[in-house]
């Protein structure tokens, strides 16, 4: 799936573009560590920690839902949520990807450890989770910093294929 093609990290990338192209360089690399005793310290043919992770799903040897999202350290934490959403709870795939989303860390990659979370959530649950000694700091209720997610669910029994686009974003499910 191509979900991640786009994906610079940093807005713009690393704000080179490679000359007489056009074509602006990604900054992936950002992760890497100087620090000769991290764990992902910059070595030869060594390859960074990231988050790209476009997703297919399969039921009986078939393909029946590819999906993925953007959102930095969030999106693990996406994917998460809309796995569960389907498999746990068998929402459609626009459902699972417009519900509130909650990103423990920093959405920004700085891991810092709060609790963001989607202002669309239930009061009761926020505070909840406020006395259970989580820090949490508010998102607007459709925030952008909770990361996009685009997905196809694939059925086989119906021939049907059902695409779900987030509206935190700029993308949209069309089929023809």
């Amino acid at each position: 799936m191509a979900f991640e093609l786009l994906s610079l990290y940093y807005p713009f990338g690393s704000g080179l573009v490679a000359r007489g192209t056009g074509i602006l360089l990604q900054s992936r690399g950002a992760y890497f560590s100087l620090d000769p005793d991290h764990p992902n310290c910059l070595l030869p043919c060594k390859r960074t920690l990231h988050t790209l992770m476009a997703a297919i799903v399969a039921r009986d040897g078939k393909p029946c839902l590819a999906f993925g999202s953007m959102g930095v350290d969030g999106q693990p934490q996406t994917h998460l949520q809309v796995l569960s959403r389907l498999l746990d709870f068998d929402w459609n795939i626009q459902e699972a990807i417009e519900a509130p989303r909650w990103i423990h860390g920093s959405p920004h990659g700085d891991g810092l450890p709060v609790l963001h979370i989607e202002s669309r959530f239930d009061s009761q649950v926020i505070e909840a989770l406020q006395r259970r000694g989580h820090q949490v700091q508010l998102l607007p209720a459709w925030a952008n910093e909770a990361g996009h997610a685009q997905g196809i669910i694939i059925d086989h029994h119906r021939g049907v294929l059902m695409g779900g686009a987030d509206p935190r974003g700029d993308g949209y499910a069309l089929g023809w």
